[in-house]
Parts: C-alpha cells; sequence; structure tokens
C-alpha cells in the first residue's frame, strides 16, 4: 500500500517539507483555486506537480476534480461542463496523474456540526451531532418539511439545545456546517444557504441517480481511453441533508453506480469513516465485496451514537474493524500481483485525525492536523507490517 497524504496546496498551513517528515510517500491534492467546472490547465497542473516533486514526493491522486452542481441537478446545455471535465481528465493523465477522487454530494461536501468536539485525555475532534443538525434545518433555515428526516426525540433534543444557544452557539454551528467546503470556495450565511437550497427542491434520489448515470456516461470511456481510474467517494454523513438526497451510502448504492456503466475505470474511493457512519454498513465487508473496484482508499474510523450521531475517533479506536479493513486491501493487492495489474498498489491517506498537542495553533483544515494524522499514519503503517509479517 502506498502512504498518501492531503495536502491543500497554496490553502494549506502545512508545508510539504513537514509533510515529508511523516514517512508519507504520495500527495493527494487539488488545483483548489479553481472554480467548479473550469478546465484545469495543464500548464497549472505541470506546475503543481513539479512542486510536489521538487520535495520528493509523488502526485498520486486527484482529490477532488469537482462536477458542477448543474449537472448533479440535470440543468440546462451541459455540453460544455461535461467537455471541460474531460479536457481536466487529460490534461491530467498527460502529467502522469491517473487516480482521480470526486463525490456526488448535493451542494455540500462532508458535514460536521463540531469541528473542536473534546476528546478524552485531551485533543479535540470532528463531530456530528444529530440534534444540532436538526436544530439547525427545523429553526435556523427553517426546512419546510424538515420534521421528516428526524425523529420524535431528535426534534425534542434540537428544541431543548436551540432554546439554550446563544448567538456565538449558532455561528459556531453554521462555520462548522459549512466547513467541509474545501479550498476558496463560497460558504454561505443562514439566509444564503436558503437561496443556494431552492435550485434543489426538485430534486429527489430518482433524478440525482440519472444525472450521475448520464455523468459516468459522458466520462468514463475517456477515462478508459487515458488510463485514468475513478473512485467516487461516499457520502458523508451516509444519510439525506438539508432535504438533498445522498446516493453513495451503502452497499447497495455502490453496487449501483460499478454497475451503471461497467468499466475498469469506474471506480471506488473507500472511505472507511465515511461507510462507518451508517450502522448498517460492515465496512471490511465491503471492501471485500467492492475490492476489485476500490483505486484509493480513506482510513479512517468514526464512534457511532444511538441517536444517529457520531464522531471522529483515533484510527484504530472506533466502531470499525480496521485491522480487518486493511486485511482486505492487502488481500486485494496480492491478488493483483498475482494478475500482474498496472495498479497493484493501493494509495490510501490517513483521513481525518484529532487535533492533538499544538495542532490547534496551526489553524489547518478542519480535520487535517499535522500531528493527529501523522498518529493515524504511524498506527496504520504498524497494522500493514503485522499483518505482512504474519502472513510471511
Amino acid at each position: 500500500m502506498i502512504e498518501g497524504w492531503r495536502w491543500y496546496g497554496g490553502f494549506d498551513r502545512i508545508s510539504l517539507s513537514e509533510i515529508s517528515q511523516t514517512g508519507a510517500a504520495g500527495i493527494v491534492t487539488a488545483l483548489h483555486e479553481i472554480p467548479y467546472g473550469r478546465i484545469w490547465p495543464r500548464e497549472a497542473i505541470a506546475e503543481r506537480r513539479a512542486q510536489i516533486e521538487a520535495e520528493g514526493f509523488t502526485w498520486t491522486v486527484v482529490e477532488s476534480l469537482p462536477i458542477h452542481e448543474a449537472i448533479k441537478r440535470g440543468e440546462g446545455d451541459l455540453t460544455e461542463l461535461f467537455a471541460n471535465y474531460r479536457q481536466s481528465m487529460a490534461n491530467l493523465a498527460a502529467e502522469g496523474v491517473k487516480v482521480i477522487c470526486y463525490n456526488f454530494m448535493p451542494l455540500l461536501d462532508w458535514t460536521r456540526t463540531d469541528l473542536t468536539a473534546p476528546v478524552r485525555r485531551g485533543g479535540t475532534c470532528l463531530r456530528f451531532s444529530i440534534e444540532k443538525m436538526a436544530a439547525f434545518e427545523l429553526f435556523m433555515i427553517k426546512r419546510p418539511g424538515a420534521e421528516q428526516d428526524y425523529t420524535a426525540e431528535n426534534i425534542a433534543a434540537a428544541k431543548t439545545w436551540y432554546d439554550s444557544a446563544g448567538p456565538a452557539d449558532l455561528e459556531i454551528l453554521v462555520n462548522a456546517i459549512m466547513a467541509g467546503l474545501p479550498g476558496a470556495y463560497e460558504r454561505y450565511d443562514v439566509e444564503g444557504l436558503r437561496k443556494a437550497l431552492a435550485p434543489y427542491q426538485d430534486l429527489d434520489r430518482a433524478a440525482l441517480l440519472q444525472n450521475f448515470k448520464r455523468f459516468l456516461d459522458e466520462v468514463v470511456p475517456t477515462a478508459e481511453d487515458l488510463g485514468i481510474r475513478l473512485g467516487v467517494h461516499p457520502d458523508d454523513p451516509p444519510r439525506d441533508l438539508l432535504g438533498l438526497p445522498r446516493i453513495v451510502s451503502n452497499a447497495q448504492d455502490i453496487d449501483w453506480i460499478l454497475t451503471a456503466h461497467e468499466s475498469p475505470a469506474n471506480g471506488l474511493t473507500l472511505c472507511a469513516g465515511s461507510l462507518g457512519a451508517n450502522p448498517a454498513n460492515d465496512v471490511p465487508a465491503i471492501a471485500r465485496r467492492f475490492a476489485d473496484k476500490i483505486h484509493f482508499a480513506h482510513l479512517r474510523n468514526v464512534a457511532k451514537d444511538p441517536d444517529g450521531s457520531f464522531e471522529e475517533a483515533a484510527h484504530l479506536g472506533g466502531d470499525t474493524d480496521m485491522p480487518a479493513l486493511i486485511e482486505a486491501l492487502l488481500r486485494e493487492e496480492s491478488r493483483r500481483r498475482a494478475e500482474d495489474r498496472a495498479d497493484c498498489e493501493i494509495v490510501f491517506r490517513p483521513d481525518h485525525g484529532h487535533e492533538l498537542l499544538d495542532d490547534a495553533k496551526r489553524g489547518a483544515h478542519p480535520g487535517y492536523p499535522l500531528l493527529g494524522r501523522m498518529r493515524g499514519l504511524a498506527e496504520i503503517r504498524g497494522v500493514i507490517a503485522g499483518l505482512r509479517h504474519a502472513a510471511a
């Protein structure tokens, strides 16, 4: 397995020289400064690649090549947007970058309600509180029909929290929910989010699936020709939010996507944390089932609460059996080697880490601290070494 590390380029408070001290070999990044739907120029890709290689790394995975919201909505003449996406893929391939992670979550990326939830024995983590999310939907943006997405217990807890929250608490909640948007992309306030949600009012699950199928049909043949492997990232969290459908949340969803356009290029980014937040998901079993289509892996863990809340756990300390998951990936690598596949090594990265020690002073992207991820990488590295030793 190839140790990767997510880096936000010029937006990142962690330098490549610091990342080199973690032992990671590959950089996972994107051109976050380019707006959705625009072509990534080959010159800009080459410049970023040279910057990465000058520090002794390889640019292993693009995360992400974003999909314009008009494509997700299936809105208007999409000819130019699809052409731009294909050209960006061609420019990446020309510079030797051939694994692309992307997601099909409408409007928002990963969503949390707390960015600095306290962790036992010190440090902080990202948390998704069902009561705060319900409070946000029911009492802050006042989304019609939101009460249908929450239990009576959720709603009662949300009302209790909202009634006791002050202006600073409400501002912190809005900022946390907006934090999942990467790079320099637009954040919304409460009124701005209401307006942003309006174009999605008629977007149901069936329509979003149809639009996803069109996206795959438009870009997968080009990916095949270029030797690119596409890996869809699961929904985070794996549940409908803000009245928006989520369609990459479990094994059934993944199976639909991988069979919607049969191709070696149409694959999965296995995110253990996103899938692990769904109580119905057995993440190691999902990895074994779709092993041959895993093009990239995010290794992190979550601890779930009975009410639907969850928080980021230590990489080996949550609800997912991380050694079993890693064993499934190692077995798949062995199988690929036996078939002499070019992609026999799977790139992974330690995903969201706890903020530890002086991480908080850096002001890094939420979920992407230096020390917390380095701890996670060291733990995962140890599991890999132990499993390989046991199999020798």
